[in-house]
């Protein structure tokens, strides 16, 4: 299985609407990605210690991963200040949610770099949104249990 057959039809999207544009559009699209990065239920809102912290961002991100039979739900905090690390946020849990666990653990760790954006934006940025993925990856692995093996 190539790459691209393991990424899902939501982050493939994603992907192709970022390649088709030049590299200012793309940073406008993912400027209008952070906008769109959908809210954490209540219990979430105000409290960042409930998910966890991704290191890798230079802003303070935070993320949850649920897993309920077999379907992954992503959740996000990212500040509004932030709009590019936001914007891969965005990216993530709108690509990410309604996935199943085998399809979330086969999407390529290389994904930040194939959206067209490492001369959009500064390499630390790519590294937080890989850390997200990452992180993302992992809590589904841990929270899918026999799910996942």
């Amino acid at each position: 299985m190539s790459d691209s057959d393991a990424l899902p039809p939501s982050l493939a999207e994603a992907r192709d609407a970022f390649l088709e544009l030049t590299d200012p559009e793309r940073l406008q699209l993912l400027l209008e990605y952070s906008e769109e990065l959908p809210e954490v239920p209540p219990a979430l809102q105000g409290h960042p210690e409930m998910c966890e912290r991704v290191a890798e961002c230079q802003s303070p991100v935070y993320i949850l991963i649920e897993v309920a039979d077999g379907i992954v739900t992503m959740h996000a905090m990212a500040p509004a200040e932030a709009p590019t690390t936001r914007g891969f946020a965005s990216i993530l849990v709108q690509g990410i949610s309604g996935l199943t666990v085998a399809e979330v653990l086969a999407i390529p760790d290389d994904y930040p770099q194939t959206i067209g954006l490492t001369r959009a934006v500064s390499p630390l940025r790519i590294v937080g949104m890989s850390g997200m993925l990452r992180r993302a990856k992992r809590q589904v692995h841990e929270k899918s249990g026999a799910l996942a093996g």
